[in-house]
């Protein structure tokens, strides 16, 4: 059976490879998501300049890297002079053109984005060539998943530094997404041919990278940079290009350790967890939609989520019970402690934020929003959801490794089980704020942290003691958040909340128990936290 899905793994067609590049193109909108909820102010939009300037020097220093590794230095310090000057005599050009335009920016503006949008588009083909030879290698399917993943994952920072560049000029959210994703288009464009002739790519390979970096390094220290220090202080931009260029250096360094220690198991568990993360904002979509088509009130909303929220709450202790994995009294202690440390929590924060009135104008000052405090207590009642998710997360990690064919048996139960919690997320903003922005941010968010959960699970190679108490533990937060809301909605409106709190219920128990009917039936069902049995 090894031998068999080991050949499995190393057969890759031409459309495998095209397709999972596409979505790792596709990624890069991601990045401009912030946006759609965001304005940017002068301040702010320094600030992003310096982020922006930082991600780009870090992704240099990645291809800089990926170029030594593949043949001489010699070609990648060649590129780089290349790139350098390539840049300089592009901008001498562009700037004889001083009344051109694009996206309602013109002038010497225009020109900086164009040359941002060039070398973002530019620095892609490398990117793309390095999948395709990936994919082409001797661990094949495997290898070219984990490659496709990493890079997607650093798509993501490179498309919000396009975005915010874009942003701080007054572009719309729509059209930094489109032209976000546009940059990337090089890398499935690329990758199959660098797939198909893998030997004359990798030799091309050290130049094409070292020229993408010198055109990278030569804008953010010409361009980039400077118009930061126009917009906020010195201080504060340097700040934020030190963090993005140390997180993108820790996200290659946690990419690396991976490739390095990887086998096909993790890979598929990696694959599988990010997975965990469509749940959720399918939940958060079809509830917002449902909103909308029948005029959903608040009262009806909280009290969906309020039943949603119990019953996640209730699922895994009781199948500990009757499973006689965990008696009756541990159950009841670690339900009790997360329902404590849950309270006295958003106790803590509820009275932070609503203490004083100049405590609340303080909090809007800081974040830009007038935040009322059912609002504040909604939110606190996402993150109780967040730690529900990280603890499924953590159990997912430990079993999905040990799915093959990259999970394919385990879609469907590992979406149906986020479900609910997105519907209960998006319910409970939405039934606070009236904001489908809000709704979908807050699912997709919650969608997030299951997927890291589990894949640092993954990668720290922990095993299932103790996870049924971490569970149990997190499932208790879920009570005191939800049953302060549902008291509320019930004072404004018994008989909607009540009604919302039934249906709440109904939903989330047909949705558990599809996704423990399809575990039961399904082979090499990972399901969290059906996972380990």
């Amino acid at each position: 059976m090894g031998d068999e899905r080991k050949g499995e793994n190393n057969r890759v067609s031409v459309s495998t490879v095209a397709f999972f590049t596409l979505a790792m193109a596709a990624a890069t909108g991601l990045g401009a998501l912030p946006f759609f909820f965001v304005e940017l102010d002068s301040q702010w939009a320094g600030i992003c300049n310096g982020m922006a300037a930082g991600v780009m020097l870090a992704a240099s220093f990645d291809l800089i890297q990926e170029g030594q590794s593949h043949g001489s230095g010699s070609w990648v310090v060649f590129g780089i002079l290349a790139g350098g000057i390539f840049i300089w005599l592009c901008k001498k050009f562009l700037e004889q053109y001083g009344e051109m335009s694009m996206l309602d920016i013109k002038g010497a503006e225009a020109a900086k984005v164009i040359l941002v949008i060039g070398i973002m588009t530019l620095h892609s083909f490398g990117e793309g060539s390095g999948v395709g030879v990936s994919f082409a290698g001797s661990k094949g399917l495997s290898k070219g998943i984990l490659v496709t993943l990493a890079i997607a994952v650093h798509n993501i920072p490179e498309g919000l530094a396009v975005s915010m560049v874009l942003a701080s000029r007054g572009v719309s959210p729509q059209n930094a997404m489109l032209w976000s994703v546009i940059t990337s288009l090089p890398q499935p464009i690329v990758a199959v041919p660098s797939f198909i002739c893998a030997d004359a790519f990798n030799k091309f390979l050290p130049f094409a990278t070292g020229f993408a970096a010198g055109c990278m390094i030569w804008m953010v220290i010409a361009e980039v940079l400077p118009d930061g220090f126009k917009e906020s202080t010195p201080s504060h931009v340097a700040s934020a290009a030190t963090l993005s260029v140390a997180f993108m250096i820790a996200l290659s360094s946690l990419f690396e350790h991976f490739s390095h220690n990887y086998n096909p198991e993790d890979a598929s568990g990696f694959f599988v967890s990010l997975l965990f993360g469509l749940g959720p904002l399918l939940g958060g979509i079809a509830l917002v939609a449902l909103a909308f088509a029948f005029h959903l009130q608040h009262a009806f909303l909280t009290g969906v989520a309020s039943g949603i929220a119990f019953v996640l709450g209730a699922w895994r202790p009781l199948q500990l019970l009757l499973s006689a994995k965990m008696g009756l009294l541990p159950n009841l202690i670690l339900l009790g402690l997360g329902s404590g440390f849950v309270h006295i929590s958003t106790s803590s924060a509820t009275k932070l934020g609503t203490r004083k009135r100049t405590s609340a104008n303080t909090l809007s000052a800081v974040t830009g929003y007038s935040v009322s405090a059912l609002t504040l207590y909604s939110i606190l009642s996402c993150v109780a959801v967040a730690l529900h998710a990280l603890a499924e997360g953590l159990a997912l990690g430990v079993a999905a490794p040990k799915a093959y064919g990259l999970g394919r048996h385990i879609v469907l139960p590992v979406s149906l089980h986020g479900f609910p919690r997105g519907a209960a997320v998006a319910s409970c903003i939405f039934g606070a704020t009236d904001s489908w922005h809000g709704s979908l941010l807050s699912a997709a968010l919650i969608g997030f942290v299951g997927p890291l959960s589990a894949i640092g699970a993954i990668l720290a190679g922990i095993d299932y003691s103790g996870l049924d108490h971490v569970m149990v533990f997190a499932c208790g937060g879920l009570f005191p958040c939800f049953g302060s809301i549902i008291r509320r909605a019930v004072k404004l409106e018994k008989r909607k909340s009540i009604f919302g709190l039934v249906i709440g219920l109904v939903f989330a128990i047909l949705c558990l128990t599809c996704t423990k009917l399809v575990c039961l039936h399904t082979p090499y069902c990972n399901s969290a936290p059906e996972a380990v049995r």
